[in-house]
């Protein structure tokens, strides 16, 4: 019998409407979005369903909006009784996946993020930052070029693995702009800017991920009901303490999406459910593994075609 894991997506996923279907046909996901601007002090909901987009694209908007699209999704899927036997988010997502695993108490989480995402914005003055998905390279040819861009005097660092031949990579504006102008050197065919207000998941963020960690600090954690499989390790995280420690690594440190899809695979799992707007993860786990099954839950159109 194969096994089921829960799938979570972060950045870049929201778009202006997500979780309005759920919010008006099923109770436990409105409780879910109420709670939200209960717990936020404002109203994110107006926010993700009418926009406008250039609001919900900022990072301390976005990371508390994609959280909550994403448990509202999770908590109709669970009407239906459907279980994971493993959860994994991208990046934000993770703290999704903490909420799937009753890690984290869906209020506190979403307090979380929308001061994750303010202490990411922060620590970086605009512009000196950028992030840009190299196509084609070879990882380990790539992260040879970004050592040797930094030591040049120039930070450019690997920030999200998340699928052979695609892996993005974050900086300073200098230290990315040299890994595009080399990037054929790695193996890699282009590199694509990318529209974010921050170089996250690089050492530019250790500041943030600081602050982060004294937030943090005042956060109830319990034991995982289901094996979260942590970005930083791509291996389950295991105590509460220790899932403490990798969120804060995890601001500063390379989501190894890639590892973690192949260790759930390794694990058993044949079912991919990717729950939350978009299907960026459903995407990714398909140039991995095409046998594997792949199932969207981003409206309440595909979770009734599906379950």
């Amino acid at each position: 019998m194969g096994k089921t894991a829960f799938v979570f997506p972060g950045q870049g996923a929201q778009s202006v409407g997500m979780g309005k279907d759920f919010y008006e046909a099923v109770p436990a996901s409105k409780e879910i979005i109420d709670s939200a601007d209960r717990a936020l002090g404002f109203s994110l909901s107006s926010m993700m369903f009418e926009g406008p987009d250039s609001e919900l694209k900022k990072t301390y908007n976005t990371q508390p909006a994609l959280l909550t699209a994403s448990v509202a999704a999770l908590e109709a899927l669970r009407e239906k009784g459907v279980t994971p036997d493993y959860v994994a988010g991208h990046s934000l997502g993770e703290y999704s996946a903490l909420v799937a695993s009753g890690v984290l108490r869906f209020e506190d989480a979403v307090a979380t993020v929308r001061a994750r995402g303010e202490y990411m914005e922060a620590a970086v003055p605009g512009g000196q930052g950028a992030m840009a998905a190299v196509l084609g390279a070879d990882r380990t040819a790539l992260e040879e070029l970004c050592r040797s861009i930094t030591e040049g005097g120039q930070l450019v660092e690997m920030a999200n693995i998340n699928c052979p031949g695609q892996i993005v990579v974050s900086g300073s504006k200098e230290g990315v702009a040299a890994c595009g102008e080399r990037v054929k050197e790695a193996g890699g065919k282009r590199a694509i800017p990318l529209e974010v207000s921050g170089p996250f998941h690089s050492s530019l963020m250790k500041e943030a991920a600081q602050r982060l960690a004294d937030k943090l600090a005042s956060v109830s954690f319990q034991e995982p009901s289901v094996p979260v499989v942590a970005n930083v390790t791509a291996r389950p995280a295991e105590g509460a303490e220790n899932i403490r420690t990798l969120l804060v690594e995890q601001v500063y440190s390379p989501v190894l999406w890639e590892d973690t899809v192949a260790y759930l695979i390794a694990e058993g799992v044949d079912t991919f459910v990717e729950i939350g707007p978009g299907n960026v993860l459903t995407g990714l786990i398909k140039k991995m593994d095409k046998t594997v099954k792949l199932i969207n839950v981003n409206t309440l159109e595909s979770l009734s075609a599906q379950f």
